[in-house]
């Protein structure tokens, strides 16, 4: 299906363009998101008509965009999750709980500006990308970890992957099995008696 674009999309074109997309993504997103209309006779010439508007309410939502990318570029945000020693979150942190955190911290945005092409599964710095309009998108960095102390050592640079980078190397120093057993000991029979 061939349809005029009322807004940039990436991946797609500029506003204006015709262009021939699946009759699936035009019928189920682009028409009812008001993202872009049939391309027919009737349809150019309504286009043609509102440019004007159009083009000045994009750059309006540009300018919006712009200045809270402004206040967000490279902004480092905590997320506090339950998780194993090994790093492995006990769940995930997703689109929504980005987008949650950020509305949370004063930005407007919603799960779908947020771009992650999966869960976050593990503790750690990752960066993420926020598109806030189609010509402005901004990079924030997500601190994920077990407690607020931990984040501020990850955000020194600490792996807290392993117990020992957890607890310190002698916090259980009683507690390796080295220390229980003794590998050179001969074993004492504590069985049954042969009588």
């Amino acid at each position: 299906m061939e349809v005029i674009l009322l807004e940039r999309i990436s991946r797609l074109g500029q506003m204006g363009e015709t262009v021939k997309v699946k009759d699936g993504f035009a019928r189920n997103f682009l028409l009812p998101q008001g993202k872009a209309l049939r391309a027919n006779e009737g349809n150019k010439k309504k286009f043609e008509g509102q440019r004007a508007q159009l083009e000045a309410r994009n750059l309006e939502r540009k300018s919006e965009a712009a200045q809270i990318a402004e206040k967000l570029d490279g902004k480092s945000f905590i997320v506090v999750r339950s998780a194993g020693e090994t790093g492995q979150l006990y769940g995930s942190v997703s689109t929504r709980d980005i987008a949650d955190l950020l509305t949370a911290e004063g930005f407007t945005v919603n799960r779908n500006q947020v771009e992650l092409n999966q869960p976050i599964k593990t503790i750690g710095l990752t960066n993420v990308a926020i598109a806030l309009h189609p010509e402005v998108e901004v990079t924030v960095t997500l601190n994920v970890a077990r407690s607020a102390d931990e984040a501020e050592r990850q955000a020194k640079g600490e792996m807290l992957t392993t117990a020992e980078a957890i607890y310190g190397d002698d916090i259980n120093d009683n507690a390796r099995p080295e220390n229980f057993f003794d590998p050179n000991a001969e074993f004492e029979g504590g069985g049954e008696e042969n009588a």
